[in-house]
């Protein structure tokens, strides 16, 4: 089969790998009709290249059909049009019982001392091969498969997989509340869904920051108030909200935010380092890009909740704990708990396609065998 595979920092290519085969009765296999590029996998692409090998399978957003399940599996069968949420769980664990799906002690990655594993997303969640490929073989499939309608298009249900439950739990985890203003940093495919969640949680006003144009304009078109390029995101929201501050702030931009260049550059020269260097670095001195953390802070009034949905890996990140503490801050982050959320997100898919507008989130769709533009694309924030 052909699968987008991981070559290097800033190099992937899409080659020619065996087919996966179950390996466990309670495996399938799903032939993929539609993946995507994720923000998350710009982190692989570069800044988490030490717990990568050559040839990895990337990608954890996919969606297809069953060829092939397991003798345990009896909730799914070949022919059913799935979603695979990207991160496996065995739904019965004490975790899954509690709705901390990404934490499942089944699946937990123990040895990274890390949670639960993760489709195509490094050493430190399992080493699992990912969905950007023409088949996948799905651990747990009879829990973690989300059945959907054969109808509609795949992008319609595609982001069940990760973005849509991410901004869904991201606006839970910010408390949301009917009349509340909330900032969301970051107008990516998250962080727009992301606002798009607090409306339909009940927010009076959102509020979006980026400096993308085209991302501000969809934002527009959303019903989004919105702030562009600023040097003082915080003053921007201040004054927005007559110099309170956002009652919620979702953070959804991560570890690679614009600004920091001197972190940037660190970040660059670590990713080229052999592993025996690089690893000890990355898990004891690593830090974040955090202007866009910095900025959340900033923006959200006193005794107001952070939600954060951007992925960060810093061990030292230096955080301001005076202005935590003084504003009797909340704050909340972490993977999404897909199967926590599919179920109601699918009934809302199902009664309203238009309610988070996933049939027009994408900018570009591209063969497999183009990924490796699709990536530099993505990377550059250019539309070619």
């Amino acid at each position: 089969m052909r699968a987008v595979t991981w070559q290097g920092p800033r190099r992937v290519e899409t080659q020619d790998v065996p087919d996966p085969s179950l390996a466990e009765d309670t495996d399938a296999i799903v032939q993929v009709s539609a993946t995507a590029i994720c923000g998350s996998d710009l982190h692989l692409y570069e800044v988490l290249a030490p717990y990568l090998t050559r040839g990895d399978i990337l990608g954890h957003e996919a969606m297809g059909t069953v060829v092939e399940a397991g003798g345990a599996v009896t909730r799914v069968r070949p022919g059913d049009r799935v979603v695979i949420p990207f991160n496996i769980a065995c739904g019965a664990c004490w975790m899954c019982a509690r709705g901390l799906q990404s934490q499942c002690e089944v699946t937990q990655v123990r040895a990274q001392g890390k949670g639960a594993a993760l489709f195509g997303y490094t050493s430190l969640y399992g080493g699992v091969p990912g969905g950007q490929a023409e088949y996948v073989r799905v651990p747990h499939a009879d829990y973690g498969l989300i059945p959907v309608p054969q109808g509609g298009p795949d992008e319609r249900w595609l982001y069940l997989s990760d973005i849509l439950p991410t901004a869904w739990q991201a606006a839970r985890y910010a408390d949301v509340t009917p009349g509340d203003t909330v900032a969301v940093v970051g107008l990516g495919p998250v962080g727009h869904l992301a606002a798009r969640c607090a409306l339909r949680q009940g927010a009076e006003r959102v509020i979006g920051v980026d400096l993308v144009p085209e991302r501000l304009q969809r934002a527009r078109e959303a019903g989004i108030e919105v702030v562009g390029d600023t040097d003082d995101t915080p003053a921007a929201v201040l004054e927005l909200t007559g110099g309170r501050g956002a009652d919620r702030v979702i953070e959804a931009v991560g570890m690679e935010a614009h600004g920091d260049p001197v972190v940037a550059g660190v970040l660059g020269v670590v990713s080229r380092l052999p592993k025996p260097v690089s690893v000890p670095l990355a898990e004891n001195a690593a830090v974040d890009r955090l202007s866009a953390l910095r900025a959340a802070f900033g923006s959200v009034r006193r005794g107001g909740t952070v939600s954060i949905a951007g992925v960060y890996g810093g061990a030292v990140d230096p955080i301001n704990m005076m202005q935590l503490f003084d504003k009797q801050l909340t704050l909340r982050m972490g993977q999404a708990n897909v199967r926590r959320w599919s179920d109601e997100l699918l009934q809302m898919i199902e009664a309203d396609a238009d309610d988070f507008d996933t049939e027009h989130l994408a900018t570009h769709r591209l063969p497999l065998d183009e990924a490796a533009q699709g990536y530099d694309m993505f990377q550059r924030r250019t539309s070619r």
